[in-house]
């Protein structure tokens, strides 16, 4: 750096800061960009104007120093020699990534296990309909996503909320006289992940809280978490099928209370609501003004003795957002494909959250182009006996799994309706050897190579879920070796006494 001396005029902004050390500081706003030593003195300006005086010293290796004096009001301050910035590199991760904590991962990467060698591994742990390969899409759905590839027209962006067209067709698929739909009223999204993300950005502030569901799907909190939104959880009850307490529920609500998340069917529970639980759950929303946000994902996905009811055909006045996708019905969840339907009888919701979707939508644009001008043909003309086929192999699954682990002592299983779950209480005081459910499914993967995902990760404990879409065959071994594992460690009423007297 060339040394030398500047005597600017500049409007007179400086703003003595704290002393630091033996230095006087002073804030000198940029009104004026400081020129070069060898640019041109800046022309004076028609404002009050006071004098500056830089003299810039420092050559070679040496950091530059600044030399500074001021001349205000006829009076000189010297502000002596201040040393320059050394730049360095000071990257950190966002407050945001720090706050974003999924539960299942923190619990399944804890658990430090190693299946038994000699038995083969079989996972009933994923939510993935297509691991095993026993349960493909319909020849339909591929081949809708083939022609629009060879036609060449969806290789482009479309707009942030989808094509219009494809909007409308989602629309009419849904729409129906206790809910009417129209093609505004439709967000296409990236998976039904980014509709409950969507969903919950728009509705909800940081500091305000959101109620969901314990068991629940762990994406809820996740993502509220991340955004700095609290997460308020009430209870399902086990004994009633999974039903919501609904005094506990209204209980939470608050003046912050942003919205109530309604999972049916359930994730992780396979239970599904009745028509009337469905309806004491909207008296509550309606009592407390609380909007809701259903994640129906599973929606139709029922077995033959039980009805799926829509939440927002049961309301004329509760503003809801539900959130959906092809990802399980249509047992494609790798081509991301979801949607949000804004039901808005009241316009309660207004303008205001349609333009605000808008405007988080835009934020990615939109999902998979090619998936979107699928979408029709694979609404509209996937055959009936194909969704009925899988139902029928999942209803079979379940029953098998049911009955098969309501045999074994210690266990109580709750009988799926729906959904592709069964959830598993575990009497933990016939397992004395075992802290909690985290150390049961640990023992059962290290012993019997069987992995159920320990309840935990759903905020319940002492139970475990089982994923019911892996082949037959698997399910029985599976549950022989659950079998097997149980009878090994369980302790009756007296051997639990006993090795409680021999701590």
């Amino acid at each position: 750096m060339h040394s030398g001396i500047l005597l600017l005029q500049l409007p007179w902004c400086a703003e003595p800061m704290s002393p630091e050390g033996s230095h006087q500081h002073v804030r000198i706003c940029p009104a004026v960009q400081l020129p070069g030593p060898s640019s041109a003195l800046c022309r004076p300006l028609a404002l009050r104007m006071d004098s500056y005086l830089i003299r810039v010293n420092g050559q070679g290796d040496h950091a530059p120093m600044l030399d500074v004096h001021l001349k205000t009001n006829g009076n000189s301050i010297s502000l002596g020699k201040v040393k320059g910035r050394k730049p360095r590199w000071a990257v950190r991760a966002s407050e945001m990534s720090k706050k974003t904590f999924n539960p299942v991962r923190a619990i399944v990467d804890s658990m430090k296990v190693e299946p038994n060698p000699k038995k083969t591994m079989i996972s009933l742990s994923l939510g993935d309909p297509t691991v095993f390969g026993n349960l493909p899409t319909n020849d339909e759905v591929t081949r809708a996503v083939k022609e629009v590839l060879d036609s060449g027209r969806y290789n482009g962006y479309a707009p942030s909320v989808g094509y219009q067209s494809c909007r409308e067709a989602v629309a009419a698929y849904y729409n129906c006289p206790e809910a009417p739909l129209k093609a505004q009223d439709v967000i296409l999204t990236s998976g039904c992940s980014q509709a409950i993300e969507l969903a919950l950005a728009v509705l909800a502030n940081p500091g305000q809280n959101i109620l969901v569901p314990r068991p629940g799907f762990s994406l809820y909190k996740t993502l509220a978490l991340s955004m700095g939104i609290e997460v308020k959880l009430y209870n399902l009850l086990p004994e009633k099928a999974w039903e919501i307490d609904l005094e506990h529920l209204e209980s939470l609500v608050d003046e912050k209370t942003a919205c109530l998340i309604v999972n049916n069917p359930s994730n992780p529970c396979g239970s599904v609501f009745s028509k009337s639980h469905l309806q004491k759950i909207l008296a509550v929303a309606a009592r407390q003004c609380v909007p809701i946000l259903a994640d129906e994902i599973y929606g139709d996905m029922v077995f033959a003795d039980c009805k799926y009811e829509p939440i927002a055909t049961l309301s004329t006045n509760v503003p809801i957002l539900s959130c959906g996708g092809l990802a399980k019905r249509w047992l494609v969840p790798g081509w991301r494909m979801g949607w949000i339907l804004i039901h808005d009888r009241r316009d309660i919701f207004g303008n205001e959250i349609r333009d605000g979707l808008l405007r988080l939508s835009q934020r990615i644009l939109g999902p998979c182009t090619l998936v979107q001008g699928a979408l029709e043909h694979i609404l509209h003309q996937t055959p009936l006996e194909f969704y009925h086929n899988t139902l029928s192999i999942l209803k079979s699954n379940a029953d098998l799994c049911y009955a098969a682990l309501s045999a074994i002592p210690g266990l109580q299983p709750v009988q799926p309706a729906g959904a592709m779950y069964l959830m598993v209480g575990i009497e933990m005081e016939h397992f004395p050897e075992f802290e909690n459910d985290v150390e049961f499914t640990e023992r059962l993967i290290s012993e019997q190579s069987v992995f159920c995902l320990p309840a935990s990760c759903f905020e319940y404990p002492n139970f475990f879920r089982v994923v019911i879409t892996v082949p037959e065959e698997m399910i029985l071994e599976a549950c022989g070796r659950i079998q097997e594992f149980c009878e090994m460690h369980y302790q009756g009423a007296e051997g639990a006494q006993d090795l409680e007297c021999d701590k």
